[in-house]
């Protein structure tokens, strides 16, 4: 059955997949160049990147055919037709995943679930102090945390908003407050690992919600979004700041989480002896403010 010929609501909720798909394809487009490729740059160009018949050809499809995709139009893509375009727009292999995914040939994955959180995953978390540790999801949503964590990182924690969201306070914490010393470097990166995710959930209401929250919040996400970078989790140089000892320079290792497909095991590890000690500190002297003034 073609996706012309299925039922109308199955066609409906593809529809936001399509127009992500589109959106992602007309990006990734603009960001290559005819040099890349080894085409002529040509005259006259109104804007950058490939033209939609540059790709067709490289990628081997037809011209129509690839200009309904990038429509966001209601057609099949084989595996093979992706690659061939994965390869001409110069994917990488998350980015090309998130293609995949986009064009419904990855399954679905369930999202982590409070209900998969057993009483012994708590006990691992804490068995890792003095390393600051927490379970999270794929939308950065911080499901359960050890006090090491939480003296690290209090913001994700104890929020009076509801949201406790590594995402959230990263990108709507005003540059004064913001626990993140190198949230510049940072914040790009986890855009794109939360566009990666946000692949296997579009049109889902929670995350879109969440989404146009963000957006809405912090012009600076927004920016970031729009630009439809994708990434996977890899080990990270984080530099957190507190009032009462300074800045705390860490590793963020990121391990699957077994029982929670989405899920994962966010650890912290100092990278020199002063961090170290600045945590144990901390631990030593819960619920200090993590700024030194107030708006």
């Amino acid at each position: 059955m073609s996706v012309m010929d299925a039922p109308v609501s199955n066609r409906s909720a593809a529809a936001p997949r399509r127009t992500e798909l589109a959106a992602f394809l007309k990006a990734r487009r603009a960001r290559v160049s005819p040099e890349d490729v080894g085409m002529a740059p040509g005259l006259r160009r109104r804007t950058p990147g490939l033209r939609r018949e540059e790709v067709a050809q490289l990628a081997g499809v037809g011209v129509t055919w690839y200009t309904w995709l990038e429509q966001g139009r209601p057609i099949n893509a084989s595996e093979q037709v992706l690659r061939a375009i994965a390869r001409t727009l110069k994917l990488d292999s998350a980015e090309a995943g998130h293609l995949f995914t986009l064009a419904g040939l990855q399954p679905t994955v369930p999202a982590a679930d409070s209900c998969m959180l057993t009483p012994e995953i708590q006990v691992i978390l804490d068995a890792l102090s003095p390393l600051p540790a927490a379970i999270a999801n794929s939308r950065y949503d911080v499901l359960r945390w050890n006090a090491a964590y939480e003296a690290l990182f209090p913001g994700a924690t104890l929020t009076d908003q509801g949201r406790r969201n590594t995402m959230w306070c990263t990108a709507t914490v005003p540059e004064c407050c913001n626990a993140f010393v190198n949230r510049a470097e940072e914040l790009p990166r986890m855009v794109a690992v939360l566009r990666s995710g946000y692949g296997q959930h579009v049109g889902e209401p929670y995350w879109e919600d969440f989404i146009r929250d963000l957006i809405g919040a912090s012009p600076e996400f927004a920016r970031l979004w729009a630009q439809q970078d994708v990434a996977t989790h890899s080990i990270r140089h984080k530099v957190f700041r507190h009032a009462a000892v300074g800045e705390v320079r860490m590793s963020a290792t990121n391990l699957t989480a077994m029982g929670m497909p989405e899920g994962r095991l966010v650890v912290y590890t100092p990278e020199d002896e002063e961090s170290r000690l600045r945590i144990e500190w901390l631990m030593a002297n819960p619920g200090l403010p993590v700024v030194n003034h107030t708006h």
